[in-house]
């Protein structure tokens, strides 16, 4: 079923919460959530080789107090928008490297960061649940580091394929809000008073997401059993009892998300159109005839944006 470009290529949520299959080309295709499900071996537990993780003992704003992030109904007062746009279009602002802090360091970070968000006492959102119970990872501030850190990485292959001058101004406003959140996080909810010990983690942090990112993009341009391997390293934290199938599942999950991307233009995803696919969802190839439908029906959405705050340079085709 194809739906808005927004969401473009996935199912619909009732045959995607049902865990239903579908045949395409041939194949057998089930959600990653249903794959991880169907896994008959016992639940090993991790062996941290330390004590309980440190949990939050507060629960600080998802992104900031800002209220244009605080509240998604928010909208700026029209004189403020009159003034803004003269200004944009007086001085020839180019609002395409100047979107990539909204986009890049909010709305993805924030689609980032809610993957594997958890705090004690509360229900876990769907995607946090098929990490911790139905891959069974701990509950820990460095598994959600982990977890970030490879849906971080999804978004900058696709931010490595803009032009250059704007995609490494999308990276770098993505990791400086990763960054400086995890600061914030670690001072106000893990109650660390120390500068030196959060400078400490965050360099550690910081060559971990390193490590991290070479060893998928190792596993991008090899194969599965690279990427894999890669996952099992990272997100499962080399547990010599992790399940295969997990695994497997884990690595559908990714593909997922780089297919969707890889099917979205630079001014889509430069716009922040894109928010990851759930777990209990499935993606299934477009065919030629669904991508030409996409692209019109992506190209008409843009024609009305025509403020000089919508300006763009970025490609629709591409």
């Amino acid at each position: 079923m194809l739906r808005t470009p927004v969401n473009t290529i996935r199912l619909s949520s009732r045959r995607a919460l049902s865990g239903s299959r579908i045949v395409a080309n041939k194949e057998t295709i089930e959600t990653p959530s249903k794959l991880a499900s169907t896994s008959s071996l016992p639940k090993i537990e991790q062996n941290l080789l330390k004590k309980s993780p440190r949990q939050p003992s507060k629960k600080s704003p998802f992104l900031s107090s800002n209220v244009i992030e605080s509240d998604p109904n928010y909208k700026m007062a029209g004189w403020m928008q009159q003034i803004g746009q003269t200004v944009i279009r007086v001085f020839n602002i180019d609002m395409d490297a100047s979107r990539s802090g909204p986009v890049a360091g909010s709305k993805y970070y924030g689609e980032c960061k809610k993957q594997s968000l958890y705090y004690p006492n509360e229900p876990l959102s769907d995607s946090a649940r098929f990490y911790y119970e139905t891959l069974g990872l701990p509950q820990s501030f460095s598994q959600w580091f982990q977890i970030t850190t490879l849906h971080y990485w999804i978004l900058t292959v696709r931010m490595r394929a803009m032009p250059f001058k704007y995609g490494k101004n999308y990276q770098q406003k993505l990791v400086d809000r990763f960054f400086k959140d995890m600061e914030l996080r670690m001072a106000e909810e893990l109650g660390i008073n120390s500068n030196r010990i959060i400078e400490g983690y965050l360099k550690e942090y910081h060559s971990q997401l390193l490590g991290c990112v070479l060893s998928y993009d190792e596993g991008l341009q090899t194969d599965d059993i690279t990427l894999a391997a890669a996952l099992w390293r990272n997100v499962f934290n080399g547990d010599p009892n992790a399940d295969m199938r997990h695994i497997e599942a884990l690595l559908g999950h990714v593909r997922q998300q780089l297919y969707v991307l890889n099917k979205m233009s630079d001014r889509q995803f430069g716009f922040g159109d894109f928010e990851f696919v759930p777990p209990n969802e499935v993606v299934t190839p477009l065919t030629k005839a669904q991508e030409a439908e996409l692209a019109a029906a992506v190209k008409k959405s843009y024609e009305g944006k025509t403020l000089p705050s919508q300006r763009s340079s970025l490609s629709l085709d591409e």
